[in-house]
């Protein structure tokens, strides 16, 4: 293989913001984060969703959303598309 072409390969702690589950797996990310795992120090990554927390893999449905999609609608177009219907 050419060097320096190649990102660099190292170790990664990918923690998970919803459960709060960390994985230490090899990674060629890039981050500024750093966090402990297991008394030694690893960059981190933060994710939204894992295999720890996903509702496929957990068996759990986890409502994020707490304002209905009608809410939703109405609140981001109003009446003026109901108006717009009726003509």
């Amino acid at each position: 293989m050419k060097k320096g072409i190649h990102p660099e390969y190292r170790e990664v702690v990918f923690h998970d913001v919803s459960c709060g589950e960390e994985i230490l797996t090899k990674s060629t990310i890039k981050t500024d984060l750093t966090t402990t795992f297991e008394g030694k120090e690893y960059p981190m990554v933060k994710l939204d969703i894992s295999s720890a927390s996903h509702p496929f893999y957990t068996g759990k449905q986890k409502v994020l959303d707490t304002e209905g999609r009608i809410e939703k609608f109405k609140k981001k177009f109003g009446n003026s598309y109901a108006a717009l219907k009726k003509k």
